[in-house]
């Protein structure tokens, strides 16, 4: 050690600071001296490294709080790095402990170098205060990344940031749904260089088209800032060290300066000398990944690493590079490594923080966040990037608190602000991600993401207009946001704009893309194309011949609910002629948003009846478009079906069946779809007791045609939602096309569907434990009789998974009406291990053939059910309590239509849209909202029979139900709203 301690001493005198850095390391890998620590320091700052000045000052005083010359150099160290108010206060805190009474060991000098220090703050304060305020720059607002999707995945477009200019930087194709942007906020990480300028490097990296980027970047993105820090190894040079540590700092200033070429070249000339010189290397792969050639980044990383397998820059820097590849695994496995030589680094947890968010390990990235943030309390990237993850867990409040807390730390933070909102929107609370989004477009009136986000919402409450206003503005600055475009296309689709829908669909198809979920919405645009295609067509016909279910082809359908490519689509498929002759049938015309007052009576009790749909539960917005929908749908069912009630009644009390022109009457004024009597013969095939009194409501008024009616209306309302009847699929359908519903998505736990989790849990061990076996993913049986004490005690499904060891299923039964002791396959609930960090646990409706004909009878049954009790001595009666029997009817009929979800998509809007019509046909309106945390869905779902389902709802409405006759003052929909057009002009109105 005697030799080590005189080799120190002539590398200081000498001013080799490289070297003595490495035998300091020596040192204090064998004994930890507070003098060598230090010394460190020392070397450091002769280095500018002033990041590892700060962490080896902040290890002297955990040793030593009374160590003035560690509060010295720390205050140097942050003055350099920008943060002249830390500085401040560290030499205060210094000069406190220097003066103290009780401080009987006051190094005089050093307690006058602390004088001199604050003394030449305050005075630079005094006179620099005016050009201080007219000259100090904070981080400029830059493009800021925002999370959409349910599954979180966050990528980013990023830019370069420094105190003069904003400059786009990234992938040349535009943002995905998931993607959103990010700002740079590099303080903390800055470096000044002589002239006192603070210097600031953020990076974006993207090969081979796909965006590719660090995950360095305070403010909550993936970039990498480059400063003099990461060339600290332990790395012994044979080479003259002055002379490197000169040209070695000359290439971090030219990759500072983004002159990378140049960097790379000084770097070359340095590693033809010495080629596994790893500061170097480390330098150069920096330089590489600037210039997005991130597999020769790596591989400068590695040899860093094969040099000095204790350089934590090394395995950090290469974590980072292959975070922006997308290879989370290995990234983690890297930024790991890196923190075994930088135990409890704010920054290695910081980024391994984020790389865990990505790789949806969100679990671990509170556990990393947390721990970085209690080190680093100002580190406001941290603190909404813990917010996020808190989010995917399900912890809302505590998300909000990190986000507020980001934004408090840093008001031009433009990522918390976007965050925070985006929290707001997934949480449906509408009001308050208005209020922020609009506080950050004071902050920035160019933030894109703010737009789109903003028209994101204005989408979600049906206010499709003023969507398309936002969505244009973001579109002026980002002109290829495909996550714009494609949600602009459908809001123009929807209120019937056709030709700028077109335009859209056709912009999205012709963007060149760098991601999978790009390219889903590319899909998705060669669909919803067509969809708007034949809309167009039917604007100026009838509504009845608006029939997507019997008008496209079934693999056009299957092919668009399941999101996949349409390449074998467009070889077997139909496809809709150009937007012109489309177009020839007729425009929307500005006359079709002209109503009457007979009109705008009939559309205000629409909108008073359908806001009856809202779900109170968090991630369902308030959605006027889907009010009306329902409301128009629910009248036009209750004048249908008390229309075909009358008949039936007439008939029973004349003692002879329905005249066939009656029939014929009713099914011509049928709109409805798929299995109506005017598109093809019913699907039912049930056998009655009484031809002449059931025959008359099966071939009149099926079951199928009430809700077709409903289905239309929700079909027309939302144009991205693909809502079909599934046995209209392809032949595919007879392998089991159905819903799924997911409550726990790896550790994510969905908004909406989550609640329900406990109770779904609950109801799989109660089927296990009477069952005694559950069917695996092949559809065999597993027997758990003799774990059944295990599952009764289980608390979560990764419980049942571990006691089952497979991913299993088991499913609900429905009593049936139709046949006595009959049991119904209800709905599966299914276990599934994801990437083994994660569960998907989840609601799946198979929707095979046979269980099509179960549930057919079953609807068929109680649909009869309902007509022979209210067509009968009920029929207009106005006494509440005999209607029981009627109400209990109507949500008998209910109960097995959730049970079956016969839909693609919007079973739980339509069955309660039929379910308000059915009421109103019997004069009955409900006069309450559904109550908070109630889905009537889900109540069905998880009700083994029809009583239980009726026990749970009549509770909270039946007392709201009102006799009311006020829908028949009304003239009939289909004749007031009887075209295609103005259908969609009677959902867009309000809007205009």
């Amino acid at each position: 050690m005697a030799t080590e301690r005189a080799e120190l001493t002539k590398l200081c005198s000498s001013r080799n600071w490289s070297k003595a850095i490495r035998i300091l390391d020596k040192l204090l890998a064998k004994s930890c001296s507070i003098q060598d620590i230090c010394n460190r320091a020392f070397c450091y700052s002769q280095l500018e490294l002033h990041k590892h000045v700060v962490k080896d000052c902040d290890k002297a005083l955990q040793l030593d709080p009374n160590l003035l010359r560690a509060y010295i150099l720390k205050g140097n160290a942050l003055s350099a790095l920008g943060r002249k108010e830390e500085a401040l206060l560290i030499w205060e805190e210094g000069h406190k402990i220097a003066v103290d009474e009780s401080n009987e060991s006051t190094d005089i000098k050093q307690l006058l170098e602390l004088e001199e220090l604050l003394s030449s703050v305050k005075l630079s304060q005094q006179q620099q205060c005016t050009i201080t305020e007219d000259t100090s720059v904070d981080t400029p607002p830059c493009d800021t990344k925002v999370v959409i999707s349910e599954d979180r995945v966050v990528d980013t477009k990023t830019v370069i940031c420094d105190d003069h200019s904003t400059d786009s930087s990234g992938s040349d194709g535009p943002t995905s749904p998931t993607e959103s942007q990010t700002k740079e906020t590099n303080e903390g990480n800055s470096e000044e260089g002589e002239t006192g300028e603070k210097k600031e490097v953020s990076l974006s990296i993207s090969t081979n088209k796909k965006m590719v980027e660090f995950c360095k970047n305070p403010s909550g993105g993936e970039t990498i800032k480059l400063d003099r820090k990461l060339f600290v190894t332990n790395f012994s040079s044979k080479t003259k060290s002055i002379s490197l540590d000169l040209r070695l700092s000359r290439g971090i200033a030219q990759v500072n300066e983004g002159n990378y070429n140049q960097a790379i070249s000084i770097f070359d000339q340095i590693l033809r000398e010495t080629p596994t010189y790893p500061e170097a290397l480390i330098g150069r792969g920096t330089a590489y990944a600037f210039q997005r050639e991130l597999d020769s980044a790596i591989a400068d990383f590695t040899k860093a690493i094969q040099s000095n397998p204790s350089a934590a820059e090394a395995w950090k820097r290469r974590g980072q590079a292959r975070a922006a590849l997308g290879e989370f695994g290995e990234a983690i496995e890297d930024l790991s490594k890196a923190l075994q030589y930088e135990p409890n680094s704010p920054d290695v947890l910081h980024e391994r923080g984020i790389v865990n968010f990505k790789f949806k390990d969100y679990n671990s990235a509170v556990e990393d966040l947390c721990a970085c943030v209690k080190r680093d309390k100002k580190n406001s990237s941290a603190h909404t990037y813990l917010g996020l993850s808190l989010a995917a867990i399900g912890e809302h409040e505590k998300a909000e608190t990190e986000h507020l807390l980001a934004i408090k730390l840093d008001q031009n933070f433009l990522d918390s602000w976007a965050h925070l909102a985006q929290l707001y929107l997934d949480l449906a609370n509408s009001e308050k991600a208005l209020q922020y989004l609009d506080k950050v477009l004071i902050i920035d009136g160019r933030f894109a993401k703010a737009y789109h986000l903003r028209g994101l919402l204005y989408h979600g409450m049906g206010q499709h207009r003023t969507a398309i206003k936002d969505l244009s503005v973001a579109l002026t600055i980002e002109g290829s946001n495909i996550e714009c475009l494609y949600l602009r296309a459908s809001c123009y689709h929807a209120i019937g704009e056709y030709k700028s829908a077109a335009k859209d669909y056709d912009a999205v198809l012709d963007l060149e893309l760098d991601s999978v979920d790009k390219f889903v919405l590319q899909c998705l645009a060669f669909y919803q194309k067509e969809i708007a295609l034949y809309t167009a067509s039917k604007v100026n016909f009838e509504f009845s011949q608006f029939n997507i279910d019997d008008d496209i082809d079934p693999l056009f359908k299957e092919y668009w609910c399941k999101r996949l490519h349409p390449k074998y689509v467009c070889e077997k498929v139909y496809r809709q002629p150009p937007l012109r002759i489309s177009l020839k049938g007729g425009r929307l015309n500005k006359q079709e948003f002209r109503f009457t007052k007979h009109q705008i009576s009939l559309l205000q009790a629409a909108d008073n009846i359908g806001k009856r749909i809202q779900y109170n539960c968090p991630g369902f917005l308030h959605n006027r478009r889907q009010y009306r929908m329902a409301g128009l749908a629910a009248i036009e069912i209750a004048q249908k079906v008390s229309k075909h009630w009358r008949v039936l009644r007439n008939a029973k009390k004349n003692g002879k069946p329905i005249k066939k022109k009656d029939k014929l009457g009713l099914a011509s004024l049928n709109r409805g779809g798929s299995g109506c009597s005017t598109s093809g013969p019913s699907a039912g095939t049930t056998t009655y007791s009484s031809v002449e009194e059931r025959g008359v409501s099966v071939h009149s008024l099926p079951w199928q045609d009430i809700y077709s009616i409903a289905v239309k209306w929700r079909q027309i309302s939302e144009p991205c939602d693909p809502v079909v009847w599934v046995n209209k699929l392809s032949e595919e359908f007879n392998s089991g096309f159905g819903s799924h519903t997911p409550m726990l998505l790896g550790q994510a736990k969905v908004v909406r569907y989550y609640p329900n989790y406990q109770r779904t849990l609950d109801t799989a061990k109660t089927i296990i434990l009477n069952s005694k076996y559950v069917t695996n993913a092949e559809d065999r049986l597993v027997d758990l009789s003799g774990k059944l004490d295990k599952i009764k005690s289980a608390s979560s499904c990764f419980d049942l998974y571990n006691l089952v060891g497979e991913n299993f299923w088991v499913s609900t039964t429905c009593d049936s009406m139709a046949y006595e002791g009959k049991k119904l396959e209800g709905t599966r609930i299914t276990t599934q291990m994801t990437d083994k960090i994660g569960f998907d646990f989840a609601i799946r409706t198979p929707c095979t053939p046979s269980r099509w004909e179960e549930y057919d009878e079953e609807l068929a049954f109680a649909w009869e059910a309902l007509c022979v009790a209210y067509s009968g001595d009920l029929f207009a009666s106005h006494d509440l309590n005999m209607l029981n029997i009627v109400k209990d009817a109507i949500l008998r009929l209910t109960y097995y239509w959730y049970n079956f979800m016969p839909l693609s998509r919007g079973s739980a809007a339509v069955g309660y849209t039929v379910m308000l019509g059915l009421l109103l046909a019997a004069n009955m309106e409900v006069t309450t909202s559904i109550p908070p945390g109630v889905q009537v869905d889900w109540e069905a779902i998880l009700s083994p029979n029809s009583e239980t389902f009726i026990e749970a709802v009549k509770q909270w409405m039946y007392p709201s139900i009102k006799m009311n006759r006020f829908w028949k003052d009304h003239a009939d929909v289909s004749m007031v709203f009887n075209t295609t057009g103005s259908v969609v002009a009677a959902l867009s109105s309000y809007d205009n």
